[in-house]
């Protein structure tokens, strides 16, 4: 009995490295696929295209007119990362420090965007958005988004917030500061690595958010997730090379804004950074 438990620790483990490498090939080569199409010239059943191109991206630039969909994108990402920041960070700070008759209601609401599919709270939101004019603008679009995004913020930075000793406030305090100065001397750099942690998450999940800006966005306020939606499966015919070259410029919009926010922050060291400070 002694050799049969290494032996089935043995091959849990050779499963678990089996099925993780099938996942990372199958997920490189579906990656590769797009990416080598998106430079070929023509590719049908053969392992390697017949040649060579990058026209298929200037072709994308112009008939999906990239440049105002790219526009787009960032100007409904940056305006969801602020407007959560100025939401959501006040609001867990008060859920943290206070409480009051109904706070576990509170936060279950503050739950519930997350733990439901946003299609099935999405549709009546757009109807609703659309009934009182923001539907198809981009106001509409970047409140579709904050639903999600400023609970998801909130329940960030609670914990963040609840490591703080309530006595560094309160010695701030009688040391004659006042509430911008707590907030910006005092609170700001504790609270610095959790929001840049929630904010970074909140970029990333904005730009890839479909559902939401789908219902809600109009032909001025797409953004590129669902440009490449309609792309694939708007009526017409479109070459398959330019769609892909249309992928391939969403990815590396997401993987780009990834590797700067991680060159700034590393998501795996905020608990032990947030600690060190306090110490």
């Amino acid at each position: 009995m002694q050799t049969s438990r290494p032996l089935t620790e043995r091959a849990w483990v050779t499963l678990v490295w089996v099925v993780t490498g099938f996942f990372i090939v199958n997920l490189f080569a579906m990656i590769g696929t797009v990416v080598t199409s998106s430079f070929a010239t023509r590719w049908l059943g053969t392992w390697l295209p017949a040649g060579w191109t990058g026209k298929w991206y200037l072709s994308a630039w112009d008939e999906f007119q990239l440049d105002d969909l790219l526009i787009v994108t960032f100007e409904v990402v940056f305006a969801v990362v602020a407007l959560s920041a100025l939401l959501g960070i006040p609001a867990a700070y008060a859920l943290a420090r206070r409480e009051f008759p109904g706070k576990q209601i509170v936060m279950l609401l503050f739950l519930l965007p997350l733990l439901v599919p946003p299609v099935t709270y999405g549709i009546p939101l757009a109807t609703v958005l659309y009934k009182s004019g923001l539907g198809g603008t981009m106001a509409g679009v970047i409140a579709a988004n904050l639903v999600p995004a400023v609970p998801f913020v909130i329940l960030v930075m609670i914990p963040f917030i609840e490591q703080i000793d309530p006595k560094i406030e309160q010695a701030a305090r009688v040391f004659g500061a006042s509430t911008f100065r707590l907030f910006i001397h005092v609170l700001l750099p504790l609270l610095l690595p959790g929001a840049l942690a929630a904010l970074l998450l909140v970029l990333v999940r904005t730009i890839a958010m479909f559902e939401l800006t789908f219902l809600t966005a109009g032909p001025g306020s797409q953004t590129l997730v669902v440009a490449l939606y309609y792309a694939v499966f708007a009526a017409g015919v479109r070459a398959v090379q330019s769609i892909d070259a249309m992928a391939v410029v969403y990815m590396l919009t997401t993987l780009i804004w990834l590797i700067v926010a991680l060159r700034f922050v590393n998501p795996t060291q905020m608990v032990t950074r947030a600690k060190q400070q306090q110490t």
